[in-house]
């Protein structure tokens, strides 16, 4: 087949795959749009509990149309609903099983952690935002999510009562990593987190416990987040 043949095959699928995706629920083609994002790819088990979340629960009735679009979204206080393919690669990242025990800090609207809990024992989420702390746990109760405990506070100092943790993510921005957040991680237990500067590329990075208190730092990919913010 000649390259100019080939060439109008490929523009024949991608045009057929898009008309497809049209005509899919929009939850559907969100996650077939996540199937094709990356690297890195993240895994079929993670999809399958975003297929369960919905989303358009978690976004202000103003942006509900876009809600299984792939990508960030308002949700109020200068905060941010994660874009889907970022909650996708950080829960894979994070490496959870049914027995895990997680932390997110930065609860935002609640979705992250309604996909974990999806995945996992407990999650254990807080947020510094009081307003965007409660209206997360009367949604995240309201849908029924009771392996879910939210806090509003300065996720800075982690959550002490409940470490150490399988896994903690982290969904805001810090110039450098909290240390209280490592020492709350259990050994073999992972620290997804962004650092970098304010409203610049970051990097996400995954922090590995190993079974002697060192760390192994793997970076994943660059990012932007909102700024981890602390109180005053």
């Amino acid at each position: 087949m000649s390259k100019v043949a080939l060439t109008a095959v490929a523009i024949l699928t991608a045009i057929s795959c898009t008309a497809q995706e049209r005509d899919m629920p929009a939850p559907q083609a969100m996650l077939e749009e996540i199937r094709r994002s990356g690297p890195p790819t993240v895994s079929e088990r993670v999809l399958t509990a975003m297929e369960r979340v919905a989303r358009h629960e978690f976004v202000p009735a103003s942006h509900r149309a876009a809600a299984y679009e792939n990508r960030p979204l308002p949700i109020g206080a200068g905060q941010t609903i994660s874009q889907p393919y970022i909650v996708a690669l950080m829960t894979d990242l994070a490496d959870v099983n049914k027995d895990s025990v997680v932390f997110e800090v930065g609860t935002g609207s609640g979705y992250q952690a309604a996909v974990l809990a999806e995945m996992v024992k407990h999650v254990y989420t807080i947020e510094i935002v009081d307003m965007l702390a409660d209206r997360a746990a009367q949604t995240l109760q309201r849908l029924g999510y009771d392996n879910v405990s939210v806090k509003a506070g300065d996720g800075y100092a982690g959550w002490p009562e409940h470490a150490p943790f399988d896994a903690i993510l982290v969904t805001a921005a810090p110039e450098t990593v909290p240390k209280p957040l490592i020492e709350q991680l259990k050994p073999g237990g992972r620290l997804v987190i962004p650092v970098g500067p304010e409203f610049r590329t970051q990097i996400l990075k995954v922090l590995t416990k190993n079974e002697d208190g060192s760390i192994d730092t793997h970076n994943v990919a660059p990012v932007i987040f909102v700024p981890f913010v602390r109180d005053e």
